[in-house]
């Protein structure tokens, strides 16, 4: 056996027939204080700490008598078990009762993959019968180790995934994703029971484990030819779109454990019930997490990641903004005095006044001699968004650099990437700054954690030393070669944006227009709703007239012109459409009021070389029109339930009916020429 294995648990490790007290937390005590007796810890309160603190998320008792206690923690710099079999039994919150088998699992914060990787064999087996048999027939401690390497086995394997190729057409099969906050010992636990569970009902199943130990994505092939999908998780599923309207069983990570049998068949049953849950939104092309990935899909996904974690900030900053203007008129974003020299109004209210103290609105004197317009009360309340609104959107760019950097290099890019997109705001680079300095502090610590580091240090990598030689070496990067340069860029860019006028801007309308309506969602789709978003952000509190606020417009209402026009087709020509086309139509209703452009991909996928042509031109025609009447719009998303944000609301609904007029004759146009050539082929 090699000294690896000697390493994770040796005799000092184990207890047998002990009382460690009456409680879990007695017991985890003790045996951390087991682990520091060894040698494998300098301090003990920390790994009891860090332990009770994961068992607050969810208990650790398994059925069968089992508890794993469990944590990340910097208070061991390898991974380490400790054992006791208990006497008398200690309750750790299973369904069927105390625990006489206790495992501490304890892993290092940057714990290396080989030894996590043996950890989750452990956790796989805990969930056999003959294995905790075994340990509670042990007589000594040696056996216990014993038993532990067997379990293991002499080398470490490769991230556990079960990978059958896809099911044939005729027989049904199931996928799963097991995760939990740690990724140390229910991911895999979970895992084994579906897989078990599985092999009793006769039924393929292949298992995602996104665990602390590596995860090899299912391939495509397999996911396609999955029945339904299990997700058995505690945390968020990675990539969860790659399933996209699967039906869909989801649990705590324990269910399986506990229940395994159960949730196979509650697939099964969801598999045959066209009214079962599914996974939520529509798979684009490109999508399905395969381990081959090109250049280019890295790209894009690191991007949409990126995009995906910033827009929860600018809708929230943007209809705040947007309510306080309806609330308190434009007139709340201004500075006080003539001169616009005394500070923004609004902050001057939020510091000085309350909802018990409201600010006399009729005794400021604004810039160019405006006034607020509207009563005290609703004047604080306008204040408090715009201060609110103008905070969320403060985070835009760090969020957008954050998450570019945390596709990159997982959670220690976060704070680098944070930081990034925060000098990216500091030097007036922008979003353009967010994107280089997010994709900067990934890569530099993509490759920090690549590196071979002595065991000592392996804790510190992930939160110590990765965000800070980080964050030195790309703010270095940033502030002395990037910033003039992305700032002049950014300059450049804004100046473009304010001078365009007349027919370029109506030309800017119709190419953003093709942009939203060619992949519904997809990387063009994306990157005009980017580009508009991040002009809203720098326009926010400006006059309706800004171009960053009719770009916004332009965008949103191309975007909601494919799944109106589809459903509007469906209505005029309905024998041209599937009766699945048909009921799709009733629901792109809403879907595309609300601007939700993926509502045109059932459509799309169907008829392609029909449709896309026919809903780019429609929202093409609608980008240019709102470019041409001037329409403007301070709500990053929402479609027509956000019109109290709009300026000239007729040429809003004006622009939005006429692409989709437009695009739903052309759909109808080109099927009704396919169908008569096809009548004309059988005639």
């Amino acid at each position: 056996m090699p000294d690896l294995m000697t390493e994770l648990i040796t005799p000092d490790l184990v207890r047998l027939d002990q009382d460690l007290g009456s409680d879990k937390h007695d017991v985890i005590r003790a045996l951390a204080g087991l682990v520091a007796g060894a040698g494998r810890s300098t301090d003990p309160e920390q790994l009891a700490s860090d332990a009770i603190t994961r068992e607050g998320t969810a208990a650790t008792g398994l059925a069968g008598g089992i508890a794993i206690p469990h944590c990340r923690t910097s208070a061991v710099s390898e991974p380490t078990l400790a054992f006791a079999r208990l006497q008398p039994k200690v309750e750790f919150g299973a369904k069927d009762g105390p625990a006489d088998l206790a495992f501490l699992i304890a892993a290092p914060a940057g714990g290396d993959a080989t030894h996590l990787q043996l950890l989750t064999k452990l956790a796989r087996a805990l969930v056999k019968r003959d294995f905790t048999d075994s340990l509670r027939g042990a007589t000594s401690a040696q056996e216990v180790v014993d038993l532990v390497q067997g379990a293991v086995g002499d080398s470490p394997a490769a991230a556990p995934v079960s990978a059958p190729v896809s099911a044939p057409a005729t027989e049904r099969s199931l996928v799963a994703v097991t995760a939990c906050p740690t990724g140390i010992a229910h991911t895999y636990m979970a895992a084994e029971a579906l897989e078990a569970a599985a092999a009793r009902a006769g039924v393929p199943i292949a298992v995602e484990t996104q665990g602390s130990a590596g995860s090899k994505p299912l391939s495509p092939e397999t996911i396609a030819g999955a029945s339904a999908v299990i997700f058995a998780v505690d945390v968020g599923v990675r990539d969860r779109g790659r399933f996209a309207g699967k039906p869909v069983v989801s649990s705590s990570v324990k269910r399986p454990i506990d229940d395994g049998d159960a949730m196979i068949a509650e697939a099964l049953r969801y598999a045959d019930d066209p009214n079962a849950p599914r996974v939520e939104g529509a798979l684009t092309a490109g999508e399905g997490g395969g381990a081959a990935e090109s250049w280019g899909a890295q790209v894009r996904r690191v991007l949409m990641t990126g995009v995906s974690y910033m827009i929860p900030f600018v809708a929230a900053g943007g209809l705040l903004i947007a309510l306080s203007f309806l609330v308190g008129g434009y007139q709340i974003a201004l500075n006080i005095g003539l001169d616009g020299s005394g500070g923004g109004v609004a902050a001057d209210i939020v510091e000085n006044y309350s909802f018990t103290n409201l600010p006399d609105a009729s005794a400021y004197v604004l810039q160019n001699g405006a006034h607020l317009p509207h009563s005290d009360f609703l004047t604080y309340l306008a204040a408090l968004m715009l201060t609110l609104g103008s905070a969320a959107f403060g985070f835009l760019v760090p969020a957008l650099a954050g998450y570019i950097a945390y596709a990159i290099a997982d959670r220690p890019g976060i704070a680098p990437g944070f930081v990034m997109g925060a000098i990216a705001l500091t030097t007036n680079s922008g979003f353009i700054g967010g994107i280089a300095g997010g994709v900067l502090a990934g890569l530099i610590a993509h490759w920090l954690a690549q590196r071979a580091v002595p065991a000592f240090v392996r804790g510190l990598m992930p939160v110590v030393i990765i965000p800070l030689v980080t964050t030195l070496v790309a703010g270095f990067i940033m502030l002395v070669v990037l910033a003039r340069p992305l700032a002049w860029l950014t300059g450049k860019l804004a100046d473009g944006l304010n001078n365009m006028t007349g027919g370029s801007a109506i030309l800017l309308g119709i190419v953003l227009g093709l942009m939203m309506a060619f992949d519904m969602g997809g990387p063009l789709n994306k990157t005009a709703y980017l580009f508009a978003t991040t002009g809203l952000t720098a326009a926010a509190t400006a006059p309706s007239s800004a171009p960053q606020l009719q770009i916004m417009a332009a965008v949103m209402l191309a975007g909601m012109v494919p799944p109106l026009a589809l459903a509007l087709a469906t209505v005029m020509r309905p024998n041209l459409f599937t009766v699945a086309e048909r009921e799709n139509g009733k629901a792109a209703w809403l879907l595309g009021a609300s601007f939700i452009t993926e509502g045109a991909i059932p459509f799309a996928a169907a008829d392609p070389l029909r449709v896309i042509p026919s809903i780019m031109l429609g929202a093409a025609v609608t980008g240019g029109l709102a470019e041409a009447l001037h329409v403007s719009l301070r709500a990053p998303h929402g479609g027509i339930f956000v019109l109290f944000a709009v300026t000239n609301i007729l040429g809003f609904l004006i622009a939005l009916a006429a692409g989709t007029i437009v695009a739903a004759v052309s759909v109808v146009a080109l099927k009704s020429a396919r169908h008569a050539n096809a009548e004309a082929a059988t005639a």
